[in-house]
């Protein structure tokens, strides 16, 4: 394929096309070169994308020729087996070796530096600590957005969960279109368009094992590899950027968002990464964190408008970090203190020594009730008083008819995934659905860091869900979600080893809720949801004990589900205040 220029007018910017990108096992790869008007030299910036180099993720980020016209030559490169570039593609499998060898190419690119920054979010942003961690000549610096630690827990599965919505959509919409096209198989590229505009109907198709769409055109092979390894083995484990971390010497700018599915990851990341950084400046981590979801990066995150100061400006940002990596000037950004999160509730940024900020303190609010907690109507409550001797709550789970996601976290667009903040009434009317309120506070509350629920529950069946969302109740009971966690029972010891459970057997829970920043004003209620589902953020369970793929609502079962909250069994909220 020979390289194209293109005459259209970038302000200056010119462009080569299809540029040839040599990896180490001769497969070549094409990237669009973007040159500022004078001759440079100038530092690389470089993206790496499965969605389209013509693009470049233009979706959130300023096109290209802006960069470019800052000064930077820009190479957006599409990776292995996708658009102009050879080879097949395997999610994940090839990326480190191809990044090191795209970034190595970039730094030795005609009227460059020979200095390399990387940037990219979602799997672009993943792809960025891969070849990060293979140390190649030239990378100097890194910013990678919205993305994950481990592509099994945080990524395909939440808790032993399957992340249904998330999974579903980026195959049909992003991968499974364009690998079909790339077949040849248009009928097949059809078929999934046709899908694309079905959802939230396609998350109904069952088994999994058996996604006529993919299955029987022979597209995205690599979906069954995922429901296949549905414990966290050695496939994996042997692509996790989480186990590259002592290799990763580079400064990273890591951004997310509170409504993100990657975001426990992001914020793993920019921890483990600080922490073996130390007080080296050349390895230096920075942390920002906005209310948004994944695409796109706004104010209005779907119910609510976070104000003024959560609009986007990351690319600003992003240009601070590059001048300073790459050109050496004075940008002030590594004067500022490394981390900053937006607070919503208070509309506001807030800067931190680190995550979480020096100060915060985990305190219990433990659940209450006299037995009636389902519902709005229920009698649960939250408070710091220990329970005495309370009868339990009991409800019914029925997998026929899940509680049905409203906002959260999740991928990849908010039109066909569960994504962002939205009014939980019609949620919390549900009798499978237990509620669990404050009364209102009299102080403001400023909760920062990561939820976690001790739960006591008992199951008549031998595997089931607990899923937990964290809501603020304002003074007029509008409630809005924060964050929200499952756990798939079987896997409440050991995401490697699940174990089903013993029908009846009371068992404590430790359930990560999620990571939030979010001052509960005066007059507000916390508010804390427990469910057995969330769908189609996550799968149904069918509460039998079968795997993920494999599961159907034709063998489901009816769940009864205890919850205690007493003397010897007190489930209770750890919640991170910062006083």
């Amino acid at each position: 394929m020979p390289t194209q220029t293109t005459d259209l007018d970038l302000g200056g910017v010119s462009v080569e096309r299809d540029v040839e990108v040599p990896m180490r096992d001769g497969t070549a790869l094409r990237a669009d070169v973007y040159r500022p008007a004078d001759a440079g030299p100038h530092p690389v910036l470089l993206q790496r994308t499965p969605y389209d180099k013509t693009v470049a993720q233009a979706l959130v980020y300023q096109h290209p020729a802006w960069y470019a016209r800052h000064g930077y030559v820009v190479a957006i490169q599409d990776t292995r087996g996708r658009y102009a570039s050879g080879g097949d593609f395997e999610p994940y499998r090839t990326e480190a070796a191809d990044g090191a060898d795209s970034v190595a190419w970039a730094a030795g690119l005609d009227g460059t530096t020979g200095q390399v920054g990387t940037f990219g979010f979602s799997y672009p942003g993943a792809v960025q600590l891969l070849a990060a961690a293979e140390q190649p000549r030239g990378l100097a610096c890194a910013i990678p957005g919205f993305t994950g630690n481990d592509f099994f827990d945080g990524w395909t599965y939440t808790g032993g969960a399957f992340n249904h919505a998330f999974i579903l959509s980026w195959l049909i919409q992003f991968l499974g279109i364009p690998d079909a096209l790339r077949a040849g198989k248009r009928d097949a590229a059809l078929h999934l368009a046709g899908l694309a505009v079905q959802f939230p109907g396609v998350y109904g198709q069952q088994p999994l094992t058996e996604f006529a769409a993919l299955r029987e055109h022979g597209i995205c092979d690599y979906f069954f590899d995922w429901l296949e390894h549905d414990t966290r083995d050695e496939y994996w484990t042997s692509i996790a950027v989480e186990g590259r971390y002592d290799r990763i010497l580079t400064p990273n700018l890591h951004i997310g968002g509170w409504f993100d599915t990657f975001l426990e990851g992001t914020l793993k990341n920019f921890g483990a990464l600080t922490e073996r950084a130390g007080d080296d400046p050349a390895r230096a981590q920075r942390l920002v964190i906005g209310p948004w979801f994944h695409i796109p990066w706004a104010r209005v995150v779907g119910g609510r408008d976070f104000g003024e100061e959560a609009n986007n400006f990351l690319d600003e940002l992003q240009l601070r970090w590059f001048d300073h990596w790459l050109k050496g000037a004075d940008t002030g950004l590594l004067d500022e203190p490394p981390v900053r999160v937006f607070v919503m509730g208070a509309n506001r940024f807030r800067s931190a020594d680190s995550w979480p900020p020096a100060g915060v303190r985990v305190q219990e609010w433990f659940l209450h009730s006299q037995g009636r907690a389902p519902s709005l109507s229920g009698d649960g409550s939250l408070s710091r008083e220990a329970p005495g001797q309370e009868p339990p709550d009991v409800f019914a789970y029925l997998p026929h008819a899940p509680v049905p996601s409203l906002g959260g976290r999740s991928c990849c667009l908010p039109d066909t995934a569960p994504m962002g903040a939205f009014e939980q009434t019609a949620v919390e009317i549900r009798n499978d659905v237990l509620i669990y309120s404050s009364p209102p506070l009299d102080h403001d509350l400023e909760v920062i860091g990561t939820v976690e629920l001790t739960l006591f529950a008992a199951t008549d069946m031998v595997d089931t869900d607990w899923a937990v969302k964290l809501v603020d109740v304002d003074e007029d009971g509008r409630a809005y979600n924060l964050c929200d966690g499952i756990l798939r029972a079987r896997y409440r010891d050991s995401l490697e080893r699940p174990t089903l459970l013993e029908p009846g057997r009371v068992y404590e829970y430790r359930i990560r809720v999620g990571s939030t920043a979010n001052l509960f004003r005066r007059g507000h209620r916390l508010r804390i949801e427990i469910s057995s589902s969330n769908h189609p953020h996550y799968d149904v369970n069918p509460n039998t004990g079968a795997r993920t793929g494999e599961a159907t609502l034709l063998d489901a079962r009816v769940a009864t589900q205890v919850v205690f909250h007493d003397g010897d069994r007190a489930s209770r909220l750890h919640l991170p205040v910062l006083p």
